[in-house]
């Protein structure tokens, strides 16, 4: 009998959503006296100094368009809502369609429109916060934009970072991105069912990443087969 699990299909019933878009005018004003990642580190630990104070764990997912990131937290959140509670903060340039895709899990969802900026900010993630009732949380999952260079400079107030690439990025997305790395401490490396399909090794990726770090922690998974998924969530109730 065959182990591979099916990734749920959940319908998408219609609801509405908090949403919290930047504004140009806005952007710019968070530099107050001085430099944009100086302000945006000062908010970044009055988001982490709430968190602490309601005992969450927020954690910064990050990875490049199409490595599986909002799959991933799906599935990851269909594995935790009912161990820990959970909440997710979406961050997309406009759509709700990965939003939608998470809340209907049932958790508390806040979609981030960045209009067209390249990461989330910490501004914008102390806004969303205000969106949900903190009461009762204990992880609180930081969807950021796909990009694998911005979002390392701008911290949100999250206590750790997961880096998400796929075998379909091809062998040398750790090599090319060596910055990334170093700020995180898990490296979820995804669509391992593709790897031979794609001619590409999860051993040498898992080799480049704990060349350039060699305590974080890595796992490889698959969506569509489940694999991985529970060391996956077991290490984040662990942080």
């Amino acid at each position: 009998m065959s182990n591979t699990t099916t990734a749920p299909t959940p319908t998408r019933p219609a609801f509405s959503m908090p949403l919290i878009e930047a504004s140009p005018d806005e952007i710019y004003d968070i530099e107050l006296e001085h430099s944009l990642l100086e302000a945006n580190a000062r908010l970044a630990e009055k988001n982490r100094a709430l968190l602490d104070q309601y005992g969450i764990t927020a954690i910064d997912f990050m990875g490049a368009i199409g490595s599986g990131k909002t799959t991933l937290i799906a599935r990851l959140v269909e594995k935790l809502k009912d161990r820990a509670g959970v909440a997710v903060f979406n961050g997309d340039a406009t759509t709700s369609d990965d939003a939608q895709a998470v809340a209907a899990f049932g958790v508390p969802v806040v979609q981030i429109a960045t209009v067209n900026g390249c990461h989330l900010d910490a501004n914008l993630v102390g806004k969303a916060l205000g969106k949900i009732d903190l009461k009762g949380l204990r992880l609180l999952f930081l969807e950021n934009i796909g990009n694998l260079i911005c979002p390392a400079e701008f911290p949100l107030g999250a206590k750790a970072r997961v880096v998400v690439i796929s075998v379909t990025e091809g062998p040398w997305m750790v090599r090319k991105h060596p910055h990334m790395f170093l700020g995180a401490q898990i490296v979820v490396i995804n669509k391992i069912d593709l790897a031979a399909a794609m001619n590409v090794s999860v051993d040498a990726l898992t080799q480049d990443v704990h060349t350039l770090k060699p305590d974080i922690q890595v796992f490889a998974t698959s969506c569509r087969t489940g694999a991985g998924l529970d060391q996956v969530a077991d290490a984040l109730l662990a942080i």
